[in-house]
């Protein structure tokens, strides 16, 4: 892991980083030193690491609860190359949306493509990260990611023991039955009612296949990108449960 900048802000410090060609950006409270929870923010679909709402969440985590924040930016997106691949789907995605077909499926394949790339650099990337000192091993790690980042994150959390807690939303797709029928640590989903791209029935399904003895639907009126500022505060109680074992207020040294 290589860091290549570092800036400060609101006593939180950013550190831009690669990882064999993963490009990356730590987020931790200033001079933080020793170990403390992990949060790992999966961006949405066209975003990128240091999206706006990426961005408020990781500072909000930080500087709230004293937590080490992660994003890096999924295959095809941010700093990463675009590929000939990359380019059809943008073309397709445009002439479909411009036409005013649906195009739930087809940003369900290029999102189950690009997380099958994903999920071992997620891997790579948080054992790079328990490797530093502020932010150790053997700690509780959060995932929270909504859209493309539930496509990625589901069979990422599904896939690795070391995550504690999770968000997830705005999915609904047939090729996540199966990582969701693997997940059973506390899970918080978001659904939007209304959502254009994800078919109601198809949520809810997806909802219910999820295997968490513990999990809770927060549906909410609006669109896919209509998702209410609320359910910030919402995801921060959830994670202050099941990181620290708190409130919102509690912080790490």
């Amino acid at each position: 892991m290589y860091f290549s900048s570092e800036a400060t802000s609101s006593g939180v410090s950013e550190r831009l980083f690669t990882l064999d060609g993963i490009p990356g950006v730590l987020w931790s409270p200033v001079d933080a030193i020793g170990p403390r929870p992990l949060m790992l923010l999966g961006h949405g679909g066209g975003q990128h690491k240091t999206a706006p709402g990426v961005l408020a969440r990781a500072h909000r985590y930080a500087a709230h609860f004293g937590f080490a924040v992660v994003a890096i930016d999924a295959p095809g997106h941010g700093d990463r190359p675009r590929t000939a691949y990359d380019e059809r789907f943008s073309a397709e995605l445009r002439q479909k949306m411009a036409a005013g077909e649906p195009v739930g499926a087809l940003i369900a394949q290029d999102n189950a493509t690009r997380a099958t790339q994903a999920v071992p650099e997620w891997q790579a990337t948080l054992d790079a990260l328990q490797d530093l000192d502020c932010v150790g091993a053997g700690g509780p790690v959060g995932y929270w990611g909504v859209s493309l980042g539930s496509m990625i994150g589901m069979p990422f959390v599904a896939a690795e023991p070391r995550i504690t807690a999770a968000v997830f939303g705005l999915v609904g797709y047939d090729t996540l039955t199966d990582p969701a029928a693997r997940i059973t640590i506390p899970v918080q989903f978001l659904f939007q009612w209304d959502d254009e791209i994800v078919p109601r029935a198809a949520g809810l399904a997806l909802f219910d296949a999820i295997a968490s003895p513990e999990k809770t639907l927060h549906a909410n009126s609006g669109r896919h990108v209509d998702l209410p500022r609320f359910e910030m505060d919402s995801d921060e109680r959830f994670f202050a449960r099941h990181l620290v074992g708190g409130t919102a207020s509690t912080t790490v040294a």
